[in-house]
């Protein structure tokens, strides 16, 4: 008759797994679609111009 107590402690377990899933997420950052496409697309763009200058620096050592 332990069945109750092991749904509970599963409850539990299940509980603090998806809070520890949902801890790292972003929350809505209250932007449109179209907002946050703008926003990472210039992110992209930097990361790239910054990837490109590096690969450079690397070409021109060797």
């Amino acid at each position: 008759m332990t069945r109750g107590n092991q749904r509970e402690l599963a409850r539990q377990k299940n509980l603090k797994k998806t809070q520890e899933i949902h801890k790292g997420k972003r929350k809505e950052d209250s932007l449109s679609a179209s907002q946050r496409k703008q926003r990472d697309s210039e992110i992209m763009q930097q990361k790239q111009k910054a990837a490109n200058e590096r690969k450079s620096l690397q070409a021109g050592a060797k």
